[in-house]
């Protein structure tokens, strides 16, 4: 089988098959090609023929490059993903990364926005034309649910539910429902009473957030609008939209939210992805104390 068919068919089982994220597909794939492009150009050797002394060399060789641990061990990651599938169809004999570890770099918590930074990001679109009302909306509605991005511009205008207060989220085929605190449903109420039917570039389109050009907000478009916030709300923080998730869960949890119920809202399949926010805030509570208590 030609070396390109082997990595066609390994896209086409991750996405089929195994139903991976967007960005967990463009990394395996990405990290397949790369290290194949590796075996071309350095060892002249095809998929099949590589050993684990091939991929040691490899990761030697990314770390010569100046890549990091985290980065090393995902790149093996998707590569011992890589051969598992080819082993699985009979095109491999074995998988060369079976016994093959990378030591994990201690794993960043993620930043938050304080109360007082979501409440002056949020202040920012001002209702005075049909862009303020659109981006007040998306802002709180991201805040409200701590849904993605990706889930956030996927909307349709039937997923909103605001006689109920909440949102239906559907992701890989799987729906949850979540609520909306008061302020969000109002701006989300006034974008769709007062301005989308004006901004929709079709009557027929199901999209709840649309760009300029009325169609679907695309999540490029989205990332310029959150940056323009934060700049005019002289934030010095990266604020990225999984920023506004991370707040939205810890948030919750600093006011008594039980770990189960956030993940339900957030999605997470495993409650380990849930944990890292009881770890955040208890961190959050220690720099308090050490910079408040006098014998601190």
């Amino acid at each position: 089988m030609p070396t390109e068919n082997y990595i066609e068919s390994f896209e086409k089982y991750l996405s089929d098959e195994r139903h991976v994220s967007t960005n967990t597909y463009l990394s395996y794939v990405r990290d397949v090609t790369q290290f194949n492009s590796y075996l071309e150009r350095y060892l002249k050797i095809d998929i099949p023929s590589v050993s684990q002394e091939t991929v040691n060399g490899y990761m030697a060789w990314l770390r010569g490059e100046g890549k990091s641990s985290a980065t090393l061990a995902r790149c093996l990651a998707s590569i011992k993903c890589f051969y598992s599938y080819l082993l699985s169809c009979g095109a491999v004999a074995r998988n060369p990364v079976h016994d093959i570890s990378i030591e994990r770099a201690e794993k960043k918590l993620p930043q938050i926005l304080t109360s007082a930074e979501v409440e002056l990001l949020l202040d920012q679109p001002k209702c005075t034309d049909m862009k303020g009302y659109r981006d007040r909306a998306m802002l709180e509605l991201l805040y409200a649910t701590g849904i993605r991005v990706s889930e956030l511009i996927s909307l349709n205008i039937d997923d909103v539910k605001l006689s109920a207060g909440i949102i239906k989220c559907t992701t890989h085929g799987k729906e949850r429902y979540i609520p909306m605190y008061s302020a969000a449903i109002k701006a989300v109420s006034d974008y769709i009473n007062l301005v989308r039917g004006q901004m929709v570039a079709s009557p027929t389109e199901q999209a709840l957030f649309v760009n300029v050009n009325g169609e679907r907000m695309t999540r490029q478009g989205f990332w310029k609008v959150l940056k323009h916030y934060q700049e005019t709300a002289k934030i010095e923080k990266d604020i990225t939209p999984h920023t506004l998730r991370h707040s939205f869960a810890a948030h919750l949890l600093e006011n008594g939210a039980d770990l189960r119920s956030i993940q339900e809202m957030l999605g997470h399949a495993d409650i380990s992805s849930t944990q890292v926010y009881a770890q955040l805030v208890k961190k959050q509570l220690k720099d308090v104390y050490n910079k408040a208590h006098p014998r601190a």
